[in-house]
C-alpha cells in the first residue's frame, strides 16, 4: 500500500499542482469514473455494473453485453452509422449511401470488372466524399475498393481528383496487386498534375515495405517518366522506405549511385544514422554521423535520438545516459520525443520508477509534457500494473490544457483490457466516439483480444461492426488476432469463419496462424476444412519469402 501513496504523491505533486494529496488520495480509492470497481451510493447508475467478475456460465457469454452498455451496444447494431452531434441531412446522405454501397460490396465478385457492372444501373451518384469513405472502408479489400473506383470513373460529369487516384494506388500497393498499381499510375501520368512526389512515394513505399528493394529503386530511377522532379525530397523519401523496408544496406547503395547528382541534407544522414541503429551496426551510425558533419551538418537532437532509441532498444541504459550527456555538451538539448522514447522503454524493462524519474528531468530541462509523454505515462503505468494510477493521468490531462488523441485512449484501453475492465474499455471507446476522436485499427485490437478471450461474441460482433462504420478495414493483424484468439477459447468454427473471410478478401494469413487453426480443426473431427487449411498452408510454403 505504501507504493500505491508514494506513486499517487508524485502525480499529485508532479502532474496536477492543484489537486491537493488528501484530494487526490480521495480519488484514488473512491471516485475515478473510469476505474471504480465497487458500489456507491455516490455513483451515477451507470457505473453500477462496473467491471465486476460475470457469473462464468459458457452459454451465456456469446450474448452477454453489460447491462450498462447493452443500449449503446444494440442501438447501434440497428443503426446505420454512429450517432455524431449535429449532423447536417447532406451528411446522412453520405452515411446512407455509404451503408448501401458496402452492402453491395460485401458480395464477394471474383474481379474489380464484374463488381463495377453490378454496381451498373443502380441508384448510386458518384461523389469525392463517398469514393472516399468508401475506399478507406474497403482498404484491404482491393478488389471491392478497385471495383468501386473503376465504375465511379466511369459515371458521366465525375471525375477523380489526384487524391482518391493516389489513395487507390496505394491500396493496390497495400495489397500487393502491383501490375494494377502501375497501370493507374500511368493512366494518372495522362492526366496532368495528377503524378507527383506524393504519388511516386506511395508506390516506393509499398515497393520496400514488401521487400522489394531493388523495384522500389527501378521506380525512384523511373520518376522523371512521370513528371517528378528526381531531387533532395524524393531520394529522402526512397532512402526511408528502403530503411523501413529493413534493408539499410540499399539505403546506403543509393546514397553512393545518386550523391554526385543529387545533394543530400541533414535528413539524408539522419535517416542513414537510424537505418544502422536499427540494425545495430554502431559504427556504421557513427561513420554516417561523422559524413555528415564533413557535409557542413551539424548533428541534432534527431541524430542523438537515433542512438538512444537504438540502446533503449537494447536495454543498455548505461549508453542511453552516455548519449544524453554527450548531446548536452554538444549544445543539443533533448526534446519530448527522446524523453518519450527512454520512459517508454524504461517502462517496457519494468524500470518504472526510473521511468518516472526521466519526466522529472524532462521538466528540469524545460520541456512541457505533451500529449504523447501523457500518453507514455498511461502505457507505462497500466503496464506496470498500476491502472489506477494511469486513469489519474488520463483524467488529469483536460485539467492540464493537453488533448488527449488516438494513441492516449489506445494506451487507455490497452491498459483496461489487460487487466480485464471490460466495461471500462468499452466506455472509453464509446467517450472516443462521443468525442469525435476517431479510432485506429489498433484502437480495436485489445478489445478483440478481450473477447475472445471472455467468449464475447455478441460484443465481439459489434466491434467489428463499429469498426466498418468508422470506415476502418480488418488488416492481417486483425483476422490473426480474431483466429488465434478464437481458436484458444475453443471456438473453432468461428476462428474458421473469419479464415474463410480473411481469405476471401485476398489477406494471406500468417503460418503460425494456419498451424494453430489446423490443429483445432484437427481436435474437432473438422476434416473438409482441415484440408482446405493445408492447401493454402502448401502454397504459402512455396512462396520464396516463407
Amino acid at each position: 500500500m505504501a507504493s500505491k501513496f508514494r506513486i499517487l504523491n508524485f502525480f499529485t505533486h508532479s502532474l496536477s499542482p492543484r489537486i491537493t494529496a488528501a484530494n487526490a488520495s480521495h480519488r484514488f480509492l473512491c471516485g475515478n469514473h473510469l476505474c471504480t470497481t465497487v458500489e456507491s451510493p455516490e455513483l451515477p447508475p451507470w457505473l453500477k455494473f462496473s467491471d465486476a467478475p460475470t457469473p462464468a456460465d459458457a452459454d451465456s457469454d456469446d450474448n452477454f453485453v453489460i447491462p450498462s452498455l447493452a443500449h449503446w451496444v444494440d442501438t447501434h447494431i440497428l443503426t446505420s452509422k454512429p450517432k455524431r452531434p449535429t449532423q447536417s441531412s447532406k451528411q446522412n446522405s453520405l452515411d446512407h449511401h455509404v451503408e448501401a454501397v458496402s452492402t453491395l460490396l460485401k458480395n464477394r465478385y471474383s474481379s474489380p470488372e464484374l463488381l463495377a457492372a453490378a454496381l451498373d444501373g443502380g441508384r448510386f451518384q458518384p461523389s469525392s466524399d463517398l469514393v472516399s469513405q468508401v475506399l478507406k472502408r474497403f482498404s484491404n479489400d482491393w478488389v471491392a475498393a478497385f471495383g468501386f473506383f473503376k465504375w465511379a470513373k466511369s459515371q458521366t460529369g465525375y471525375r477523380h481528383p489526384p487524391e482518391l487516384y493516389n489513395l487507390m494506388v496505394d491500396i493496390l500497393g497495400k495489397c500487393r496487386s502491383y501490375n494494377s498499381m502501375w497501370d493507374l499510375v500511368k493512366e494518372m501520368s495522362q492526366l496532368e498534375g495528377y503524378v507527383t512526389l506524393d504519388t511516386m512515394a506511395k508506390v516506393i513505399r509499398r515497393l520496400a515495405k514488401a521487400r522489394k528493394h531493388e523495384d522500389a529503386i527501378e521506380a525512384f530511377r523511373r520518376v522523371e517518366e512521370f513528371g517528378v522532379k528526381k531531387d533532395t525530397a524524393a531520394l529522402n523519401v526512397l532512402m526511408d522506405a528502403l530503411v523501413k523496408g529493413d534493408s539499410v544496406e540499399h539505403a546506403h547503395k543509393v546514397v553512393l549511385e545518386f550523391k554526385s547528382r543529387i545533394p543530400l541534407s541533414s535528413h539524408s544522414f539522419n535517416i542513414l544514422m537510424h537505418g544502422w541503429c536499427k540494425v545495430r551496426n554502431f559504427d556504421n551510425a557513427r561513420k554516417a554521423m561523422e559524413d555528415m558533419k564533413e557535409h557542413g551538418f551539424k548533428p541534432d537532437v534527431f541524430s542523438y535520438t537515433n542512438f538512444i532509441e537504438a540502446y533503449c532498444h537494447e536495454k543498455d541504459f548505461r549508453k542511453v545516459d552516455q548519449v544524453l550527456e554527450e548531446m548536452r555538451a554538444n549544445g543539443c538539448l533533448p526534446n519530448a520525443v527522446t524523453y518519450t522514447s527512454v520512459m517508454l522503454n524504461l517502462g517496457k524493462a519494468g524500470q518504472l520508477s526510473r521511468a518516472l524519474e526521466v519526466y522529472e528531468k524532462m521538466k528540469s530541462d524545460g520541456c512541457v509534457a505533451d500529449t504523447p509523454i501523457y500518453s507514455c505515462l498511461i502505457y507505462i503505468l497500466g503496464k506496470a500494473g498500476r491502472l489506477k494510477d494511469a486513469c489519474d493521468v488520463f483524467e488529469d490531462m483536460p485539467k492540464q490544457g493537453v488533448v488527449r488523441d488516438v494513441v492516449t485512449y489506445n494506451a487507455m484501453i490497452s491498459a483496461a483490457c489487460a487487466h480485464s475492465r471490460e466495461e471500462t474499455a468499452l466506455r472509453l471507446l464509446k467517450e472516443m466516439e462521443d468525442g469525435l476522436c476517431k479510432p485506429k485499427v489498433e484502437t480495436y485490437h485489445p478489445l478483440l483480444k478481450m473477447c475472445c478471450k471472455k467468449k464475447r461474441m455478441k460484443v465481439l460482433k459489434f466491434l467489428l461492426d463499429h469498426m466498418l462504420k468508422n470506415d476502418i478495414s480488418p488488416d492481417v493483424a486483425t483476422y490473426s488476432l480474431l483466429v488465434n484468439g478464437l481458436c484458444k477459447s475453443g471456438k473453432v468454427e468461428d476462428a474458421y469463419s473469419f479464415f474463410e473471410e480473411m481469405v476471401l478478401q485476398g489477406l494471406t494469413p500468417k503460418y503460425n496462424t494456419l498451424k494453430r487453426l489446423i490443429g483445432e480443426l484437427e481436435s474437432k473431427s473438422m476434416t473438409e476444412e482441415k484440408e482446405r487449411v493445408e492447401k493454402l498452408m502448401d502454397r504459402i510454403l512455396q512462396k520464396p519469402n516463407i
